[in-house]
């Protein structure tokens, strides 16, 4: 069956308008897309579906009319990649996160100041002053044998008890050139071969009211005062972290807590070294 319509049929194209519409040799034709199975892949663009070598690099950019009056003609001043712009032409532009602009900076809440405990930091005060005690006590006798304050001599033992880090030595201390003689006087650094009762060993004391004779050679009679003085200055340290110096509220009264508490230590060390002297 036939339909029969009032438009006139179309005009069936001719040989030479066929001709006419075939490219002339060596034009540029569109990208023809590959149907053989043989050839080798091609690289397309995403949008487009076009080979990347078709796709053109770059593209004029859509600026406006005050713009454009005033721009220099030529060059590629008013051209950008294709890769920089929207399909209109227009740039590229980086959006706003959305509530960035009502979102504000949140502050931290400010850490309440816990007052110290009285009774913890007195505990903390009396154990931390009372081992600063110790170690500069300890301490004081061979850092004057250190710095060379000390007189020579010889000490006889009469008595060791115990062994290592135990041990226990006494002995008689005679100064060389008969200055003086000290009985009774705590033997220190005593090798484990020379604990005999009558033994005699070099040995040094920092004076005549001095109560140990240091026998020690060698590294052992400076580690015993730089041991002694860096646990001091750790107490130090200790005292107004423990005590609750650090954690006053008012800026004027914590200083002057950390700081009496750092001179405690060091006043104790000072008064041990002027009696050992």
């Amino acid at each position: 069956m036939n339909v029969v319509t009032s438009r006139p049929a179309a005009p069936e194209p001719s040989a030479a308008a066929a001709r006419a519409a075939r490219p002339a040799p060596g034009a540029p034709v569109a990208p023809q897309p590959r149907l053989d199975p043989t050839d080798p892949p091609v690289e397309v663009e995403p949008t487009t579906g076009a080979p990347v070598d078709a796709v053109p690099r770059r593209v004029p950019v859509r600026q406006p009319r005050w713009q454009r009056r005033g721009a220099p003609g030529g060059g590629d001043a008013g051209w950008a990649p294709i890769e920089k712009v929207h399909w209109d032409g227009t740039p590229l532009r980086d959006e706003p996160r959305r509530g960035t602009g009502r979102t504000r900076a949140r502050r931290e809440p400010a850490r309440p100041t816990h007052p110290p405990d009285p009774p913890a930091g007195l505990a903390a005060l009396l154990t931390l002053s009372l081992l600063a005690a110790f170690f500069a006590w300890v301490s004081a006798g061979p850092f004057w044998l250190a710095v060379g304050h000390s007189t020579g001599g010889t000490v006889m033992i009469t008595e060791c008890v115990g062994g290592g880090l135990t041990q226990r030595c006494r002995g008689i201390f005679l100064a060389d050139g008969d200055r003086f003689q000290a009985h009774g006087v705590r033997v220190s650094g005593v090798p484990a071969g020379r604990t005999a009762t009558g033994s005699t060993l070099p040995a040094r004391m920092t004076g005549p009211q001095g109560s140990t004779a240091y026998a020690d050679t060698g590294p052992g009679r400076h580690l015993r005062w730089l041991l002694g003085l860096a646990l001091v200055a750790g107490c130090a340290a200790a005292i107004p972290r423990w005590t609750g110096a650090t954690r006053l509220a008012d800026e004027r009264q914590r200083r002057w807590a950390v700081g009496l508490a750092l001179a405690g230590p060091l006043l104790i060390t000072v008064g041990f070294l002027a009696a050992a002297w």
